[in-house]
């Protein structure tokens, strides 16, 4: 066993700089195999007031980026960052911007369940890889069954509402915090790295981390 560490990532499943940071805090914990990493996925909403039905993506973007030229650039660099971590982003196939916090309940319950490394990663696949809508409920039970969730418990939490005031309180906090761009990972409940950090940066945070715990 090698030494604890607890690592919370505060990150949102829409945001494609998230899904590079998340491959990259684990990518720096494979540099450091004498640490033994517990990875918390904390909920932030890059934009709480989208419907419950999400929006279509394209008219949504092009509200965000004026410039159609600024917002291909910044896609060319994500697939290229992209690669180099085994990131496969289409943005061309995504059809949707989902509210999310349906997706950030389905992590939470993967949590208590310990899949939530399987449905994290199955939740950026489905947005980013196959432009599946991960604001549907449905696809939600599918992706949490492929990660060994009963779907139909799944369904009906989702239609209950569970845990949506929670993850609006988590969100909430995190703004409070001063949390204002995701990925936002914090080492050991002390040291903060903001955006998507190259894995050596972020494994030198995890050795500053362990020494002012030590």
């Amino acid at each position: 066993m090698g030494q604890p560490l607890l690592i919370d990532l505060v990150a949102d499943v829409v945001c494609p700089w998230c899904y590079l940071g998340w491959r990259r805090v684990k990518s720096a914990v494979a540099l450091r195999p004498d640490v033994e990493p517990l990875i918390v996925w904390r909920p932030y909403q890059l934009d709480p007031t989208l419907p419950e039905q999400g929006v279509d993506r394209k008219a949504y973007m092009a509200g965000k980026f004026k410039d159609p030229l600024k917002l291909k650039a910044v896609h060319t660099a994500l697939v290229e960052a992209g690669a180099e971590e085994g990131i496969v982003f289409d943005f061309d196939v995504i059809e949707r911007s989902p509210n999310t916090s349906a997706a950030h309940r389905l992590i939470r319950w993967a949590q208590g369940a310990g899949k939530q490394d399987a449905v994290v990663e199955a939740l950026f696949a489905a947005y980013f890889t196959q432009g599946r809508d991960i604001g549907e409920p449905a696809v939600l039970a599918d992706i949490g069954q492929s990660a060994g969730m009963d779907p139909v418990v799944i369904l009906r939490l989702l239609s209950e509402g569970a845990d949506k005031d929670t993850v609006a309180r988590e969100h909430a906090m995190a703004v409070q915090a001063g949390v204002t761009g995701v990925p936002f990972a914090i080492f050991g409940g002390k040291l903060a790295v903001v955006g998507a950090e190259s894995p050596e940066n972020i494994a030198q945070a995890i050795d500053k981390a362990l020494e002012q715990a030590a």
